[in-house]
């Protein structure tokens, strides 16, 4: 199996003024590079082999990482499509706790924070974010996680957001297909990760079911695996370091480092309230 490539390291502040565009923080998805369009294809490449080899080893991969009892335990969505053809449970462990790994999941989308796989594919070569947006922080039953960059999301083109419980699981869907994520903490104070697809092809819409099979049975596994990873990356390094001291508001100043080769994972708030962040 090929390794992923490590993240770049990046440290990031928010505007400081209040006239700047919302979305200027250093380390949101910014315009493509050159440098950054080749390092997408390089991934996208190292990938291949795991698209075209897929259904050879189809058993082991819809359930990587995963336990035998994350696989047989219910979640969220289980009910919904309980004949779906394609069904994967994949899990990873987390070196910080479910509140650091929290924010990451609430910010997915395309033309959002995108989803920290291979961005050339699923985010139109857009950088996924780096850092933790308090702008897309919010979370509500009926939200959208576009899947694609369509500008204006339907049931095709996005997930809604059906269920949560905040920093514990989430449910998303669709009319043909569930995905949901479960965060449990471990006894090191890290995460343990479990996410679970379930996919209908619809053969009553041959077009639309054809499709479904090269997405999720060359496609998803490869991407799905990046995707835990640069998760796992991101909140591993992640250090909220407060520039005065006492409780941080979303208004305050405050810095966000992430540096992907390693660092100390830092103890984060439910955004959206208030951040609290341990002393440097």
């Amino acid at each position: 199996m090929t390794s992923d490539n490590a993240e770049p390291s990046t440290t990031a502040t928010p505007a400081l003024n209040a006239g700047r565009d919302e979305h200027h923080y250093l380390g949101a998805p910014s315009r493509r590079s050159w440098r950054g369009l080749i390092g997408q294809i390089g991934n996208v490449l190292a990938d291949l082999p795991l698209f075209l080899t897929a259904p050879l080893y189809r058993r082991w991969h819809l359930r990587w990482g995963s336990t035998n009892d994350e696989v047989a335990s219910a979640m969220p969505g289980d009910s919904t499509f309980p004949d779906a053809q394609f069904v994967s449970t994949r899990s990873i462990t987390i070196k910080a706790e479910p509140a650091a790994v929290w924010p990451w999941l609430v910010q997915v989308g395309c033309g959002r924070a995108g989803f920290y796989s291979n961005d050339l594919l699923d985010n139109l070569a857009r950088p996924s974010a780096t850092t933790i947006l308090p702008d897309l922080q919010h979370l509500e039953i009926g939200q959208w996680v576009p899947m694609s960059p369509s500008s204006t999301p339907t049931d095709k083109t996005a997930f809604r957001v059906d269920s949560f419980e905040i920093e514990s699981w989430m449910l998303w869907a669709k009319p043909d297909s569930t995905w949901s994520w479960r965060l449990t903490p471990t006894a090191s104070g890290g995460t343990r990760l479990v996410t679970r697809i379930h996919a209908v092809y619809d053969w009553s819409r041959p077009p639309t079911a054809i499709l479904g099979v090269i997405l999720m049975e060359l496609g998803d596994f490869a991407m799905m695996r990046r995707m835990l990873r640069g998760i796992r990356a991101r909140a591993e390094s992640v250090r909220l370091r407060p520039l005065s001291s006492g409780t941080l508001h979303h208004s305050e100043v405050w810095v966000v480092s992430v540096d992907c080769a390693g660092c100390e994972s830092s103890r984060l708030s439910r955004l959206g309230h208030r951040v609290h962040a341990d002393p440097p």
